[in-house]
């Protein structure tokens, strides 16, 4: 069969993609309520998690990997990785992604998971870091750094923090929400809120940087830099507010940052994936993907990724999984993405929307073009 479905399958099939969102992988095997803990955004453990769309999806797609026949049961699935081991599983699903580099974010839990070079060598792929902005602000707190140095320790940290990375990350939606102050602080304000702020670190022991005041601030050291930054937007686990996390409430610093013009890219944004598309389409300085909802919408990631698509310029889409902990993630993500993109495509190709050409030209700027793109990627 010749039709467009089945070139574009066959097209995005042989596309290394790049994922520009991610995370690394466990270092210590599972037994089945750890996998299953790494399968939902809940803090406390859901019934019956194989039977959620992720759950579906990855007995469905990951479960021939390890030589299971496909939508095996969830007690098989556990102990064929268990027969396998952390290893073997590991490198299986993430060689049978197909992708040709990462861009990754170490700052969450970093102890618990593959160092990027294991990560990289295990994938078959280059790896490329990402630097929280938060983290860096935490690092000066636990330092002791005082106040009146705050602004400037801060440049000069962020500065030497990101000397290798291709990007900075915010996870402001988990922290204050999106709603932080859009202007550019001032020395004084900047100094006010470090002073409260570090005397809460010094007193409670816990750096946690919450102060908006403070992630404005470093929202607008980032943009200085000129690396693109990543904002988490919409779905993640309970720690964040949803209602705070509508990437439309960034529009005031979007309108702010634009002369600057250092890319704004939108993470995840489900279920506010048309507010994204419709700030990629009126910001020129703004980009977004669909990141860990696509694995765990499952058999309907086709329709979140043309929702997604209505509005937006397609060279202003990126793809990423959002993996984090489970080699499957990495692996689902890009199988997911790889059949709705050309199933989307497909269908505006039948339909006589677009030709042929351009559908295969767009899943190349969506899978890799646009991140190297963006990114500098070699």
């Amino acid at each position: 069969m010749t039709g467009p479905v089945h070139r574009l399958r066959a097209h995005l099939d042989e596309l290394r993609l790049v994922d520009h969102h991610t995370h690394s992988v466990v270092r210590a095997d599972l037994d089945r309520t750890g996998l299953e803990a790494l399968l939902t955004e809940a803090h406390v453990p859901i019934p019956a998690v194989f039977d959620t769309p992720l759950g579906v999806a990855v007995r469905r797609w990951c479960a021939p990997v390890l030589d299971l026949p496909a939508h095996a049961d969830a007690a098989a699935y556990v102990e064929r990785r268990a027969e396998l081991g952390r290893s073997e599983v590991t490198g299986r699903m993430l060689r049978a992604s197909e992708l040709d580099a990462l861009i990754v974010d170490i700052g969450f839990r970093p102890d618990e998971l593959l160092d990027p070079a294991s990560l990289g060598g295990a994938a078959g792929a280059a790896v490329h870091e990402v630097v929280r902005v938060e983290s860096v602000a935490e690092e000066l707190a636990r330092a002791g750094v005082p106040a009146r140095q705050f602004s400037s320790s801060y440049r000069d940290l962020l500065r030497d923090r990101s000397a290798d990375a291709v990007g900075l990350k915010t996870i402001a939606a988990y922290r204050t929400g999106l709603d932080v102050p859009a202007l550019r602080p001032t020395d004084d304000e900047v100094r006010g809120a470090a002073e409260r702020w570090l005397s809460t670190v010094e007193s409670s022991g816990v750096a946690r940087l919450d102060d908006p005041t403070l992630i404005g601030f470093a929202w607008w050291c980032a943009v200085d830099t000129g690396l693109p930054l990543q904002v988490h937007t919409g779905f993640g686990d309970p720690d964040e507010t949803l209602r705070r996390a509508d990437p439309a409430c960034m529009q005031e610093f979007l309108d702010a940052s634009a002369p600057v013009g250092t890319p704004i890219v939108l993470l995840h944004c489900y279920p506010y994936h048309r507010q994204a598309a419709y700030l990629a389409h009126v910001y020129p300085h703004v980009y977004f993907d669909v990141g860990l909802t696509t694995n765990y919408v499952g058999a309907s990631a086709r329709t979140v990724i043309a929702e997604a698509m209505e509005l937006a310029p397609y060279g202003k889409f990126l793809y990423s999984s959002d993996a984090f902990g489970l080699p499957e993630l990495h692996y689902l993500g890009a199988v997911l993405f790889r059949r709705s993109l050309a199933e989307v495509l497909a269908g505006w190709v039948d339909a006589d929307d677009m030709t042929l050409d351009d559908a295969l030209r767009y899943a190349d700027l969506i899978g890799a073009g646009t991140a190297r793109t963006l990114y500098h990627l070699p």
